[in-house]
């Protein structure tokens, strides 16, 4: 870990050299980002497999320690995203490195400009949300919640190293070393190539998600009773009934459920365009992960397999988790739960004191 306090160290002597801070900032961002990853992508799981966790998690998501934190986590992935953009069109074109400490500014200007307006309507959200007097998680709730991640997180670093010390007496560490030389030139070319396609890739599919769920509406619309479903048409049946694109019950798993049914020419489009972006943001927010990790290990076989091992696997546990999510189906028990979950929670009211934040949109009639 030397090598971690080194950069640190060197770090806090820079004077005035954007492009060490960039460096810096993009990897705190991504770490912050896979952070939440970890945790949104077990939550929406649970959606389908443990309706009662995700009800649970999403009353931590609205709980005032976490409102602070998704502005934070907004900065984060517009920082990252503008600065992965960057590095991407600098290393498609290396005679523009020239002009890396340009095009640094640039990014920090886009990322304020971006976030102005962002935080605005964020704000807005905030603001209608907690000025209704509305039924929220204690701190010490929130602590307790979250006493699974924090708990497991460690066990699972732990596990890969035992993992690691287990290989490392088995096959010894030269072998590896000898893999390694062998196998690394090749896979690495591939995962830097990876890394600025996929980064491409995801910038538009984040930037959606981040509107959709986020600015338009805001989390707390996952919680609306008769609140309308961000990127869903309201539907109504032959008598006025509303039938889809509403929150009825005003639970986040029908919130979920909704979004996921929805189908444009028989297409469940909104399923699609979340594998697309599990696929491509949990391989690449872990394998960049890997690339930190790997970083600080350098002269550490035991520590450097444990941190391959611990991010092949977060990535393997995420995607099955929510790619079985996505192809699992919401039950109306799975609501009926739900419900039960926040009057357990917050009472007879089931917490719903705040009035939807809805959409003027035009209800057509249909089946």
């Amino acid at each position: 870990m030397t090598s971690l306090v080194l950069t640190i160290q060197e770090t806090l002597r820079y004077r005035g050299k954007i492009g060490q801070w960039s460096w810096v900032a993009h990897r705190i961002s991504g770490l912050g980002v896979v952070l939440f990853l970890t945790l949104h992508v077990f939550g929406v799981a649970w959606s389908v497999f443990y309706p009662e966790l995700w009800e649970k998690s999403v009353a931590v998501y609205q709980s005032p320690l976490f409102t602070l934190g998704e502005f934070a986590l907004i900065a984060c992935v517009i920082y990252h995203a503008y600065n992965g953009l960057r590095i991407s069109i600098l290393d498609a074109r290396p005679p523009l490195w020239k002009y890396q400490r340009r095009a640094a500014n640039i990014v920090i200007v886009a990322t304020v400009i971006t976030l102005l307006p962002i935080f605005a309507l964020m704000v807005n959200h905030v603001l209608h949300f907690y000025g209704a007097g509305p039924s929220t998680l204690g701190l010490d709730k929130v602590i307790e919640k979250l006493l699974p991640f924090v708990v497991g997180i460690p066990l699972a670093i732990i596990a890969a190293i035992l993992l690691s010390g287990a290989y490392g007496l088995i096959a010894g560490d030269r072998a590896g070393k000898a893999g390694a030389r062998r196998h690394g030139s090749r896979a690495e070319r591939f995962w830097w190539s990876y890394m600025r396609l996929s980064g491409v890739l995801i910038v538009p599919l984040v930037f959606g998600h981040l509107a959709l769920m986020h600015v338009i509406q805001g989390v707390f619309a996952l919680t609306s009773p008769q609140a309308t479903i961000a990127g869903v048409p309201v539907l109504a049946d032959a008598a006025g009934v509303l039938a889809n694109g509403i929150n009825n019950s005003g639970t986040a798993v029908e919130y979920v459920a909704e979004r996921w049914n929805f189908l444009m020419a028989g297409v469940a489009v909104w399923r699609l365009y979340d594998f697309a972006l599990l696929a491509l943001v949990v391989i690449h927010g872990f394998n960049g992960l890997r690339y930190v990790l790997t970083d600080y290990t350098m002269n550490n076989p035991l520590m450097r397999r444990a941190s391959l091992y611990l991010c092949v696997v977060g990535a393997v546990v995420l995607l099955v988790m929510g790619g079985g999510a996505l192809l699992g189906t919401i039950t109306d028990s799975a609501v009926r739960i739900a419900e039960e979950t926040r009057i357990e929670l917050f009472g007879p009211d089931g917490g719903h004191s705040v009035p939807p934040e809805t959409s003027s949109l035009t209800i057509p009639s249909g089946s």
